[in-house]
């Protein structure tokens, strides 16, 4: 192990008791205000807002520390619509047979269907790529590890620091999302792993009553004391 070099932990910081029920409860009351919004205000996001929520999203845990993602952050109107369009023909084919019935059936609860102007609308899309390895000159120097369970952690991460800067998000998954490889042109070693949503919600948002069903801690939890 030639080349474990630790050094001390460096900014953990351990509260009193009562502080950490404080914070919890804190957390907890601040996180379940997060909802997907699918009805997104045309109005702008500073740039260095996001970019301080994808450095948050970067130091999620990873693989071997290898950090298998690559977060494309599109603002540009153009890029948009071009991601509009090619993930509403999707849709459309996922919506008319694709899905199943029951797939469907579980869907009609959320409201949804193959439209989705908020790609357009909302300020920012960000496109998170799974890395499948790191290449120089079209060869692998290094593979990656855990790449999907990776980029799921960076992504709660990126949606947790854009609901706690104040902004709303929605994750989308068009299937399969080829598109976005080419559309902004990503290398082969990478594949697109999910499409985020975000900016403000637009005023007299609804979200469906059914999203705000959240299991109880007996059915999602088990302790062992």
């Amino acid at each position: 192990m030639t080349d474990y070099h630790p050094i001390p932990l460096p900014d953990f910081e351990e509260y009193p008791l009562e502080e950490m029920r404080t914070r919890a409860e804190a957390y907890y009351g601040e996180i379940r205000r997060r909802h997907s919004v699918r009805d997104f205000a045309d109005r702008p996001v500073p740039r260095e807002i996001i970019e301080t929520c994808i450095r948050a999203a970067g130091t999620a845990p990873s693989g071997a520390n290898h950090q298998p993602w690559h977060f494309v952050c599109i603002e540009d109107s153009a890029v948009k619509n071009e991601i509009w369009k090619a993930a509403e023909a999707e849709e459309e084919a996922f919506y008319n047979g694709k899905a199943g019935e029951a797939w469907l059936a579980d869907l009609d609860e959320l409201g949804t269907d193959a439209r989705k102007p908020f790609l357009a609308n909302a300020a920012w899309l960000i496109a998170i790529f799974l890395k499948k390895n790191e290449q120089e000159d079209g060869k692998v120097v290094q593979k990656n590890y855990y790449m999907a369970e990776s980029c799921g952690i960076a992504t709660g991460f990126l949606i947790n620091a854009l609901h706690h800067a104040g902004l709303a998000t929605l994750t989308h998954t068009p299937s399969p999302m080829g598109f976005l490889t080419r559309i902004l042109e990503r290398p082969s070693n990478e594949r697109p792993f999910l499409l985020l949503v975000t900016g403000y919600p637009a005023e007299g948002a609804m979200i469906p009553e059914h999203a705000t069903r959240k299991k109880p801690l007996d059915e999602i939890a088990t302790f062992l004391d």
